[in-house]
């Protein structure tokens, strides 16, 4: 044979078994069960008559690569904002503004309906070389109303804190306030320039009380300064870099709410071990595996090793441990959890196989022709809640990595997962942003050389090709919308859906915005126009979908923004029909840039009759509760104390 006849039919061959590999027949009938209507999203007031821009100011030494450090940023939340019992309110992270907007979804009720605004953090300082990346909605005072963290690029997270007079969500219904104390005499920043990229929100140390987690990416450094100091770098490796800013893990120790709430942190410094919290973040995640009430976090990192960290907390200290899976000789080494060398860049806990027990979805660079890496699904092999307190507690992780078996392994350039049941069957469906620099110009080229780099000359931004206006990378990539087939695998049907829009994508947020039992979804884009599908599932299941609250320091419920109580953070469901089990969770918040609401939903497919409950929380003190309940499908408002107690849902 001629040699170069030769290689041409090789690279056929493989071109045709790659693409074999990833294609999954059964695309178009699977998709006759989803339906979604894309719906428009209220914005302030002369929004779009504003200068929209495609690409940041930053350092001088970045400019080169300005495209690369403008590639993330944008992110979305769905979560009741209004105290009324549903999830129909918003907050956005708008890239082309650099704005945070907090408005209704397209689906909401008219009673919680009110003036979309733009997050003010004046007086506090933020300035032009700082840029909000994250909006997490939570009751950080504990008094019933929900607030806002808001994640940046230069410089720490600010808490926007209801107040107890506001009666609707509004500019000035919220103060201000440092997650992390500084003061400023000349009303400029002086504090720690975090760029945060992840941020969870959970009761880490058993307390009762929510803690937060920060997943900071770049250095400390002025990375958005136009005329900053040349103290800036990139990674110091492809596959296992440790040269980044970093995860900070911040406890609660205390709140007042009223007219000027304020909610108090202090930051645990040796919760994470150091090997462990020096990475790229760029998503979090957290489940209790073990049935102790504390959440384990799986920190995804760019570059390079993520981590799943065991919870060894007891009230008052966060302390975490990490544990890592076992190789065998047929487990390439990016298979075993904690070793690998992929990039990390959203990660999602839930129950894929519908045993009861957690399961991990994780995002990572999957382009084809590119760097085809793998999305890792992380099956869980523990045979129940004490084998994996044993394994975990010994440093294993009992994880298994079966993305290509399920059919969810190559996406394109992903980021933020969410797993959810969106026609109720008792199966969850896999969503998945993706997509990285849109322009004219492929540099995937100049991307594949860089790769091949010695990784002693990485970290100089000057030494990286050049990524600018114009340049594409996975641009044209969309949004995955995974969903089981008749034969049991996954396949995208993103396209049959009408969601397959070519922009690249960062955040997810899921929520049952009306009460119908049916879970919508809205998107961030990156340099695009948030949205929002309504689900319009032409013949859903049933279900069961839990509102779990603890009682709140404001118990007069009726009192403005106040709802029936605060979230029972990290309260753990597991349900019994006669199709199996199935487990889920009060999510305080999960993901790169995409935040689900509080609600804790199940799909029963055809099943209508009682469903046994299996409840497991803290109170408000920090003590264990765990109870059985028979509850029939449908919505149910639960407030867990010593007992759990069913309330009038609002």
């Amino acid at each position: 044979m001629i040699p170069g006849l030769a290689t041409v039919v090789v690279a056929t061959s493989l071109f045709i078994a790659t693409r074999e590999s990833v294609a999954v027949a059964g695309a178009e009938e699977t998709a006759t069960q989803y339906a979604f209507q894309e719906m428009p999203i209220a914005m302030p007031a002369g929004y779009d008559s504003q200068p929209m821009h495609t690409v940041r100011d930053v350092n001088p030494s970045y400019r080169k690569i300005r495209s690369w450090v403008s590639s993330v940023g944008a992110g979305i939340a769905i979560n009741d904002l209004t105290g009324h019992g549903l999830a129909d309110g918003m907050c956005i992270v708008d890239t082309r503004t650099n704005q945070v907007v907090v408005t209704y979804t397209p689906t909401a009720r008219a009673a919680d309906r009110f003036s979309p605004f733009v997050l003010d953090p004046a007086p506090l300082p933020v300035d032009d070389t700082m840029a909000p990346t994250g909006c997490t909605p939570g009751d950080f005072t504990g008094d019933g109303r929900m607030g806002l963290l808001v994640t940046y690029w230069g410089r720490t997270p600010i808490l926007f804190l209801p107040k107890a007079d506001a009666t609707t969500p509004s500019a000035t219904s919220y103060v201000p306030r440092e997650l992390v104390p500084s003061t400023s005499a000349d009303g400029k920043y002086h504090g720690p320039r975090w760029n945060t990229d992840a941020d969870y929100v959970g009761d880490l140390d058993g307390s009762g009380h929510p803690s937060i987690v920060i997943g900071n990416y770049f250095p400390d450094s002025d990375v958005l300064d136009p005329h900053g100091l040349n103290n800036v770098q990139m990674n110091n490796s492809l596959s296992n870099a440790k040269n980044a800013g970093g995860d900070h893990v911040l406890r609660w120790v205390g709140a007042t709410p009223g007219t000027e709430p304020r909610a108090d942190f202090v930051e645990e410094k040796d919760a994470i071990p150091w090997d462990a919290a020096t990475g790229w973040t760029l998503a979090i995640a957290g489940a209790d595996l073990t049935g102790e009430g504390l959440p384990e976090l799986y920190v995804a990192n760019d570059f390079g090793h993520s981590h799943l960290l065991y919870n060894r907390s007891t009230p008052g200290r966060i302390r975490f441990t990490e544990a890592t899976g076992n190789r065998t000789a047929s487990t390439p080494k990016s298979f075993v959890l904690g070793k690998g060398s992929f990039k990390g860049m959203g990660v999602d806990f839930g129950d894929i196989n519908r045993n009861g027990t957690f399961d991990i979805m994780v995002s990572n660079i999957t382009a084809a022709w590119g760097l085809e890496e793998s999305n890792f699904l992380w099956i869980n092999q523990a045979k129940d809640n004490a084998d994996m307190n044993r394994q975990l507690s010994s440093g294993v992780a009992p994880f298994t990595q079966e993305a290509q078996q399920h059919g969810v392994a190559w996406t394109g350039w992903s980021w933020d997962t969410k797993m959810a049941d969106f026609r109720n069957s008792g199966n969850l469906e896999v969503l998945q942003a993706d997509g990285f620099v849109k322009g004219t110009i492929d540099r995937w080229p100049w991307l594949q050389e860089m790769a091949m780099t010695n990784d002693d000359l990485l970290s100089n931004p000057a030494m990286w090709p050049n990524v600018q206006p114009g340049d594409d990378i996975s641009g044209d990539d969309a949004i995955a919308f995974y969903a089981k087939s008749a034969d049991g695998k996954y396949v995208n049907i993103n396209k049959q859906l009408g969601i397959a829009v070519p922009t690249p994508t960062r955040a997810i947020a899921t929520g049952d915005t009306t009460g119908s039992g049916l879970l919508d979804f809205a998107v961030a884009r990156q340099w695009g126009p948030p949205a929002f599908y309504a689900n319009k599932a032409p013949a859903p299941g049933h279900y069961l979908n839990l509102k779990l609250y603890r009682p709140a320091s404001d118990n007069d419920p009726g009192m403005g923004l106040v709802n029936t109580g605060t979230p029972a953070y990290g309260a753990t469901v597991r349900i019994t029909t006669p199709a199996g089990s199935q487990v889920s969770q009060l999510d305080g918040g999960s993901g790169h840039g995409g935040f689900r609401s509080f609600d804790v939903h199940f799909g029963l497919g055809d099943y209508q009759g009682p469903v046994t409950v299996q409840l497991s929380w803290r109170d408000n003190s920090g003590a264990v509760h765990e109870q059985s309940e028979q509850l029939t499908p449908g919505t149910h408002a639960l407030m867990l104390t010593a007992a759990a107690k069913e309330v009038p849902n609002r």
